[in-house]
């Protein structure tokens, strides 16, 4: 078969196939070319899925009318910017879009008409383009001041083999408001509706620019559930940037759904920007489980190519290593600040399996006095008849509890709480400080051989002995680690593994560094390495397993990712086992012991696996179970 030139229309209907898969695909494509435009007010419109209609106007800087035939041709933009000499760096890319195929390959494969007034033309301007077929300019009513608006019919008509493969209108339209979400997480300061077959199902106003304006919109897309367990990140090295939101360990998912990731402000989906949020988070989740976040990194273009794929959905680093240590680190930082903080779903949950009751029906009304500060156990004022003595035996006795004098020298012992600081040096300061003004409050008693029951000033707080006192130890194991006293094991054998020649090379480069976990390494000629120790953690572990993953973790990450991972997995089963086991009765310095010491190692707030380690209700809640409230 001879080789042909192929004709405008059929290149048209090609490069759609790649730059429009689906109706949301068309819709992002839209809606960055109204971002680029500096739309401030974007509203959607899609029928039947985005196939029967899409509309999209905003209020942008519009079209001029010399420029409108331009628009509609491929590769021709207006986001690229040539130099004296006539050549355009694809490496300064600074909008969302600048291939100029967008709304070439939409007309190329449905019904296009473009309405659009310029900033600096007094009439509106349209042009239609249906199936490749473009139709002359003609006159048009606008109702705003400038801006454009897009309207999309038929999508695919031109190309029926396409249609079959689309899913049902309704997974459709749930595209198409994910990529609606997506972008207005990027933009806060973008105002966006989004009608779904006529009905609205987003409005989000515009927010201050900023991370309380992104806050907000965030709250809007992901729930308050997200607002209240988000911890904010902020760093930067070496000219790269990354802010956003992450949630806490307790606050995790089934799914990888809610994490989003924006390079530059553009939604991406990169295997290292998901691999580094995993990592960061490999200590305090189990496998099955996943972080909500929404991180934005910004970089200089020079050092990023968004021109991987037509989509621009895929992004290519120019320092890998150095954007996944500024993920790690950044998430780290946060998590480590955040200390025993637990979600607050946590507490929610469990008060949704509370169930109230009516409790005996003696006849015989009765309303006990509000609790003292000494404790829900230190009622003493009742203003029950006194038949109801005889009827409930012990209803005047106080009962069984921890008192705060039985392990006194313990709380003088603790280190100075943040709010303490400023009276470190006062004579007030020797005072013993009142078990209940702790953020885990005062011991009060054991339930079920497991469960520890405190007291706050404003609530209870309900703990789980094992888990708890598994993290402790765990973090214990980490500053081992940390500090360089990885205990290493020699092999009885050196063994020798056989790699790629890259792979040795790399592998054998890392020598030092795996040195400091345990693994002795060395080069053992051209396509080998020679390992003569390993980490005393792993046991007997399968050293050809895993020089090869690390060899695999160094060409993707340049980092030896697996051997920290199963170091990690080791410790936390050894913290498992040698933690205090459920089933063991502890006696009140030990459980306030506990408790102080989880006040003070960070990340106690979830056990190795990602688990609560405490509930902590408040009063408030407590008083509504009840009808207090």
């Amino acid at each position: 078969m001879p080789i042909r030139r192929l004709s405008p229309e059929t290149v048209n209907r090609i490069a759609a196939g790649e730059v429009v898969e689906r109706p949301a695909s068309a819709i992002k494509e839209l809606v960055e070319n109204a971002l680029d435009a500096g739309g401030t007010n974007i509203e959607i419109q899609a029928d039947g899925g985005g196939l029967s209609r899409i509309l999209i106007t905003d209020d942008g800087k519009g079209i001029p009318k010399a420029e409108l035939p331009l628009a509609i041709e491929r590769h021709a933009t207006s986001k690229l910017e040539p130099d004296d000499a006539g050549d355009v760096d694809l490496l300064r890319i600074h909008t969302l879009g600048f291939r100029g195929e967008a709304l070439p390959s939409i007309g190329s494969v449905a019904r296009l008409s473009i309405t659009t007034r310029s900033r600096d033309e007094n009439e509106a301007w349209a042009i239609q383009v249906e199936g490749g077929d473009t139709r002359p300019l003609s006159p048009a009513a606008f109702p705003g001041p400038h801006g454009a608006r897009v309207e999309v019919r038929d999508l695919f008509y031109a190309t029926p083999a396409r249609l079959k493969f689309m899913k049902s209108e309704r997974s459709e339209a749930m595209a198409i408001s994910e990529e609606i979400k997506r972008q207005a997480m990027a933009h806060e300061a973008v105002a966006c509706t989004l009608s779904l077959d006529g009905k609205v199902t987003l409005r989000l106003p515009a927010e201050h620019p900023g991370d309380e304006g992104r806050l907000k919109r965030l709250s809007a897309l992901l729930g308050r559930d997200f607002e209240a367990n988000a911890l904010l990140i902020d760093q930067e090295r070496d000219g790269v940037r990354l802010t956003g939101y992450a949630g806490l360990p307790t606050y995790s998912r089934g799914n990888a759904a809610h994490q989003f990731l924006f390079v530059n402000g553009r939604p991406v989906k990169d295997r290292l920007l998901q691999g580094a949020l995993r990592g960061a988070y490999a200590d305090f989740l189990a496998r099955d489980r996943h972080p909500a976040a929404v991180l934005f990194l910004e970089i200089d273009p020079l050092f990023v190519d968004v021109n991987v794929h037509p989509a621009k959905a895929e992004v290519r680093f120019r320092d890998p290593a150095l954007v996944r240590g500024l993920i790690v680190g950044a998430l780290r930082h946060a998590l480590h600040a955040a200390g025993h903080r637990a979600s607050t779903t946590v507490a929610a949950d469990a008060l949704s399996g509370f169930q109230p009751h009516t409790g005996l029906n003696t006849g015989a009304a009765y309303s006990p006095s509000s609790p003292s500060a000494q404790g829900f156990s230190g009622w003493t004022g009742w203003s029950q008849p006194a038949a109801a003595a005889q009827i409930i035996p012990g209803l005047n006795e106080r009962s069984a509890r921890v008192e705060p004098t039985w392990d006194a020298p313990s709380w003088t012992s603790q280190p100075a709480q943040p709010n303490d600081l400023a009276t470190r040096h006062s004579p007030l300061a020797t005072a013993i400080q009142d078990p209940l003004d702790y953020p885990l409050g005062a011991a009060r008693g054991q339930l079920h051989a497991n469960y520890i029951v405190a007291q706050t000033r404003d609530g209870l707080v309900i703990v789980d002995q094992h888990a708890a006192h598994e993290r402790l130890v765990y973090e214990r194991m980490k500053v081992q680690m940390a500090q360089g006293s990885v205990t290493r094991q020699a092999l009885l054998t050196p063994e020798v593994v056989d790699l790629d020649p890259a792979e040795a090379e790399r592998v054998a480069a890392k020598a030092d560094e795996l040195a400091e976990m345990g693994l002795i390494v060395e080069a053992f000629g051209a396509g080998a390495v020679l390992v003569r120790e390993t980490p005393a953690l792993l046991g007997d572990t399968d050293v050809q397993g895993l020089i090869r993953d690390i060899a695999d973790d160094l060409a993707e990450h340049g980092a030896a990712l697996s051997l920290k991972e199963r170091m990690a997995e080791v410790c936390g089963t050894m913290a498992c086992h040698g933690s205090v086991r459920s089933g063991r009765v502890l006696s009140a310095p030990e459980m306030n012991a506990l408790l102080r010491q989880m006040e003070a190692t960070p990340h106690s707030g979830q056990c190795n696996h990602g688990r609560p380690t405490y509930v902590e209700l408040k009063l408030h809640d407590l008083e509504k179970l009840f009808g207090r409230r």
